[in-house]
């Protein structure tokens, strides 16, 4: 029994380690962005720790790459879910109301390299999740951007993935 749970622990870790692709992030221009407004925060504090929280967002799909690949990413414009309230909070107390109205916008532009630096793919993105409140996978998830994050997620599973698995498999079998 100790050998069967030794063998499945390590094909898990071959398993892993097998994707561990990288990404660099670059932020064009990130105060001009649609909206990353803070509520309770100063504008340079919070855009920050927007850009710090979507950068790991980058960096948890690029896990999912295979080993070696990179893929360098520009954003050009974010608009996060909701609207920075004013008057929602009181006087002095702005709030982020999140309605169907105010959806989550992301633009950006890619290119994903192999291990070789041959180009994967590349492309220009335009992602707006007007289906946003009605498609989170957790109604009581409450983490911060959590409806980006699943945008994110979404197009990157539909979109990217499939494009990058379809690459490596019209690659020439290298014999062992």
């Amino acid at each position: 029994m100790r050998k069967i749970l030794l063998l499945c622990g390590l094909s898990f870790f071959t398993v892993a380690t097998a994707y561990a692709g990288e990404v660099s992030v670059q932020w064009q221009q990130p105060e001009k962005f649609t909206d990353i407004r803070p509520a309770n925060d100063t504008r340079k504090a919070y855009r920050e720790r927007v850009l710090k929280k979507f950068d790991g967002f980058f960096a948890e799909l690029a896990n999912k790459l295979p080993e070696g690949y990179k893929w360098e990413v520009t954003v050009t414009d974010l608009d996060l879910a909701g609207d920075v309230d004013y008057f929602a909070g009181g006087a002095g107390n702005p709030l982020r109301v999140v309605k169907d109205i105010y959806s989550p916008a992301i633009k950006f532009s890619y290119v994903v390299r192999d291990k070789h630096g041959e180009e994967v793919a590349s492309a220009e993105e335009k992602l707006r999740d007007m289906g946003f409140m009605q498609t989170l996978n957790s109604v009581n998830n409450s983490d911060e951007f959590r409806y980006e994050r699943q945008m994110l997620q979404d197009w990157f599973s539909k979109e990217l993935q499939p494009k990058v698995e379809q690459y490596a498999q019209a690659l020439p079998k290298v014999s062992q």
